[in-house]
């Protein structure tokens, strides 16, 4: 790798990392609004261990082999059908060699189909959720952030350090409540648009959606 390239990589490393942390602060309260509001986490968060980030990585594997691992943080509203989301990505070969790597950034939530809401799943992993640690109110009629499962799929455009950038459409799936059988496996999908190349093996990562109590007659799938 070249000395240019190794310095494109520090410095969107640099920028994206701090930015990936204070999104990671500032989403969670976005859910305590009104309903419809969900957050997710993507990879990162308390979802992953900070010693062993290899078993966290959302990772989604072409047919050759080739592969783009990603990480995130964002909120969207079903009901508004809008995203405000940011992250990390690597496109590795199939034998592991770094090709590309960058920013996403989120610009269209397209769908969301919810399983329904899990709030005992989110022990079972990871450090114990601590609500107040990331601004959310306990609430004893528990009406606050809960975990939950569904399908969401956005737009995002990719952003790499070297190269022209592209867009794409994320599948985020949580595998938490009523999960359909061909969607039981957690992770992520991604389509490049343009070429139309296909990453539809989800090869591992831990994937999160809090959302608040939906109240009656509020609108869940879009």
């Amino acid at each position: 790798m070249s000395k240019l390239r190794s310095l494109s990589i520090r410095s969107v490393t640099s920028i994206a990392v701090p930015c990936l942390g204070i999104f990671l602060l500032v989403v969670p309260a976005a859910a305590q609004g009104k309903s419809g509001n969900y957050v997710f986490l993507l990879a990162s968060g308390f979802l992953c261990d900070p010693n062993d980030l290899s078993t966290c990585l959302a990772t989604a594997r072409s047919s050759q082999g080739d592969s783009y691992e990603m990480t995130g943080a964002g909120t969207f509203d079903v009901q508004k059908k809008s995203v405000d989301a940011v992250g990390t990505f690597r496109h590795k070969s199939p034998n592991g060699v770094l090709l590309e790597t960058g920013v996403w950034i989120a610009s269209e939530l397209v769908s969301f189909d919810p399983y329904g809401i899990d709030p005992g799943a989110l022990p079972r992993q990871g450090p114990a959720f601590d609500p107040e640690a990331f601004g959310l109110r306990r609430n004893p009629m528990s009406s606050g952030p809960v975990p939950t499962g569904g399908l969401a799929v956005f737009r995002v455009r990719l952003l790499p350090v070297w190269g022209p950038s592209g867009t794409a459409v994320l599948q985020v799936n949580c595998a938490l409540g009523n999960v359909p059988r061909e969607r039981s496996t957690e992770g992520i999908r991604l389509t490049l648009e343009g070429n139309g190349t296909d990453f539809s093996e989800e090869a591992g990562g831990r994937v999160m959606f809090l959302a608040r109590q939906p109240e009656p007659g509020a609108p869940g799938r879009i």
